[in-house]
């Protein structure tokens, strides 16, 4: 069984708010994903997108290096996984002189594709 697997580091999207958009292409076929990201009107799918086209090129990759063929919408997303990165603080005015703090949180996404022995 192959295996593929691509990261992303540092998405300046709230880790909650990408969780919800990856346990929706959990488990499906990588055809079957594109197409739920693509009408997903949310701010993480594109760069969700993004990261499940550049797994289908690693895998295309690794089956060139070993003289095989693979069919990428074939294969399953076994694994995506949404993971707390930094948080930036940042402070704004609040009334009666006191500051109110604002955490701006980011994610690291890593997503492992696998192919399907029939």
């Amino acid at each position: 069984m192959a295996q593929a697997v691509a990261r992303v580091r540092n998405l300046s999207i709230s880790p909650r708010k990408v969780r919800l958009v990856a346990n929706l292409i959990r488990g499906k076929k990588v055809a079957e994903a594109r197409e739920i990201l693509r009408f997903t009107v949310k701010g993480c799918s594109l760069p969700l997108r993004k990261l499940l086209d550049s797994a289908a090129a690693n895998a295309d990759s690794l089956a060139a290096e070993k003289h095989e063929r693979i069919d990428t919408d074939e294969m399953v997303v076994r694994s995506i996984q949404v993971g707390d990165a930094r948080t930036l603080r940042r402070f704004i005015h609040a009334p009666r002189g006191r500051a109110m703090r604002i955490r701006k949180r980011s994610c690291h996404v890593s997503l492992v594709l696998e192919s399907v022995e029939e």
